[in-house]
């Protein structure tokens, strides 16, 4: 089985080699990494004289403008590129844990499930915050959700990562693949379709990166306000699925992992950022409501909506 690696990379830094060298040592071989790169200086000047194409010549490198990125364009532009049976989709900074990620990642793709994603685990500098929301977004156990987990798991049940997951191609294209044009979720997006369809979605705790981010309050802000955004526009997916009830339990986990570590002098900062995140979100749900100064004042992705919010199938005018 042919595996191909997609990653969106964006200003990167020489992280990125480490992460191309322990793709290299998988137990299992990756075919081609395609790298899908916005802005093409800022490639040119991370790899100029050190050789690339000789040190990586299973990389491929395609270039996009940052007005021309999409969370879910851009990507479904990267399979384009790929012939393997199997596609992983990975962001720049997350990092395999071991050598084993792809081999665990892909074992599940079987007749019934269309895509699996990984364990994300916190950076050794990461806050509590992260810990906690890596803790509980990431549990050390296995699953395959299918529709029969809507009931019980809720929105959970679409929950996939583009940060770290494999997906079928025959059952991609039979799906239609990412949505081409989406401020944020094209993985859940995805993903929802699939169960819909009547495949599972499989988590592999035993796949594993390392990935996370110490965000400030604002950044958390901007963030949900994006991720409001785009459980507005697809309320097929996220209407009888409320992230509502996800955030209760995150504050209840998060009193007994500070308690249990006798830190519970934390708790109000992360009650505050919680409030951030809440507020960001609630506001992207309504963002049809809003000015649009407002709008580009509070968005992490600017050039969405220069390019024009399209995802709810009318041509709005760009801000």
């Amino acid at each position: 089985m042919k595996i191909d690696v997609i990653i969106p990379v964006y200003k990167p830094g020489k992280e990125l080699f480490r992460l191309l060298d322990r793709l290299k040592k998988q137990t299992v071989s990756v075919g081609s990494v395609i790298l899908m790169n916005t802005e093409k200086q800022y490639f040119d000047e991370l790899v100029r004289g050190i050789g690339f194409e000789d040190k990586y010549p299973n990389v491929k490198v395609f270039h996009v403008t940052k007005g021309e990125f999409d969370h879910g364009g851009t990507r479904h532009q990267g399979v384009m590129h790929s012939d393997a049976e199997v596609f992983v989709t990975m962001t720049q900074d997350a990092m395999p844990a071991d050598r084993f990620l792809l081999e665990r990642l892909t074992e599940d793709l079987t007749e019934n499930v269309a895509a699996a994603y990984a364990r994300q685990l916190p950076a050794a500098d990461s806050s509590s915050a992260e810990k906690i929301s890596r803790k509980f977004n990431y549990p050390a156990v296995s699953r395959i959700k299918t529709k029969a987990d809507l009931e019980t798991l809720g929105i959970k049940t679409f929950f996939c990562s583009n940060v770290c997951a494999a997906y079928r191609r025959d059952i991609y294209d039979e799906l239609g693949g990412f949505i081409r044009h989406t401020i944020f979720n094209e993985d859940m997006i995805y993903a929802a379709g699939a169960v819909k369809a009547g495949y599972g979605i499989a988590y592999r705790a035993d796949a594993r990166v390392i990935h996370s981010h110490n965000y400030t309050n604002l950044q958390q802000f901007r963030r949900n306000f994006d991720i409001g955004v785009s459980q507005a526009d697809h309320p097929e997916v996220f209407a009888k699925a409320s992230s509502e009830s996800e955030g209760k339990r995150l504050i209840g986990a998060a009193w007994r992992y500070l308690r249990k570590r006798q830190r519970l002098y934390e708790f109000p900062g992360f009650l505050i950022q919680c409030c951030f995140k809440y507020g960001g979100y609630l506001l992207g749900k309504h963002y049809r409501v809003l000015p649009g100064r407002w709008i580009l004042a509070v968005t992490s992705n600017r050039e969405y909506w220069r390019q024009g919010n399209k995802s709810d199938g009318s041509k709005q005018e760009s801000l």
